[in-house]
């Protein structure tokens, strides 16, 4: 029989360790003194703990473990264990693999750019939410302030306000001088009666979308647009939706602000203080 502090010394686990070990049951010390309270270890203890340290060392939690370390468990409930641990590593290890290929695109835009980008691609889901839209074909980008001043005058009739960033939603596969089919959105707490022009609908999430956020004006907005393509198809990914805009910020709006929606002037007074995030849904090829 060994002390605690020499079964700790020949299995090289800590008394710390083995104590809590044998708190949960998973290593029951084989006696205890009862006047002085020390542990003792046997040593065919040993290729129990041995067990104990393999499985831990496969990334199985202790509740795993303990499991696997009944006599009674059916093979098939260990290999089933194991697979499933299996599958959690090479899902781990593509995880990495991608992460590994984003550092590498961002190595390569700091040796051809010589500085850091100005631009930061997130990936990140989207919820879903409740907005008041409207779609139409337009002359060109530019010409979106009379949806917004709409969408703004039915919130209004109906005494409702936006209770987060508005957003435009593009349709188009490919960039157009000319005849833009967009949705203009608004969200909403609940649902409100539509017309022959404003729709309310949920707007559907998105599992999936590739980031960045804009700072300054409208006319420099392309740059962002270049710069989250030229990421999405350097590390793997493809476009598989209609893209977003969200106007996070616009001096000209405060969605906490019930008159306001959207960015009704379109162009802002002071457009570097614009904020806007640009989304494409996306997916690994």
């Amino acid at each position: 029989m060994f002390k605690i502090g020499d079964f700790s010394r020949i299995s090289q686990v800590s008394v710390k360790t083995l104590r809590y070990y044998d708190e949960i049951g998973l290593l029951k010390s084989a006696c205890v003194d009862r006047f002085t309270g020390y542990r003792y270890y046997s040593v065919d203890q040993s290729h129990r703990l041995n067990r104990i340290l393999a499985l831990k060392d496969l990334g199985l939690s202790l509740e795993q473990i303990a499991r696997l370390l009944d006599d009674d468990l059916p093979p098939a409930q260990i290999r089933g264990m194991l697979r499933m641990r299996q599958m959690e590593l090479e899902q781990q290890v593509r995880e990495d693999q991608a992460r590994l290929a984003r550092v590498g695109a961002r190595l390569r835009q700091i040796e051809q750019e010589d500085k850091m980008p100005t631009y930061d691609v997130v990936l990140k889901k989207v919820d879903p939410q409740t907005v008041v839209a409207i779609r139409d074909v337009i002359p060109t980008y530019g010409d979106q302030g009379p949806l917004w001043k709409e969408l703004s005058v039915y919130l209004e009739q109906h005494g409702a306000k936006a209770i987060g960033p508005s957003l435009t939603i593009y349709y188009d596969t490919e960039y157009r001088e000319r005849d833009v089919d967009l949705e203009v959105t608004t969200p909403v707490s609940a649902p409100l009666p539509g017309n022959e022009r404003v729709t309310v609908r949920e707007l559907p999430g998105v599992e999936l979308a590739a980031c960045v956020i804009h700072q300054g004006s409208y006319d420099t907005l392309d740059q962002a647009y270049a710069a989250l393509l030229t990421w999405i198809e350097a590390n793997g990914y493809r476009v598989i939706g209609p893209d977003r805009e969200v106007y996070l910020h616009c001096p000209d709006n405060d969605y906490d602000d019930p008159d306001a929606v959207g960015y009704a002037d379109y162009i802002a007074d002071d457009p570097t203080a614009n904020l806007t995030e640009v989304q494409f849904p996306v997916e690994k090829v």
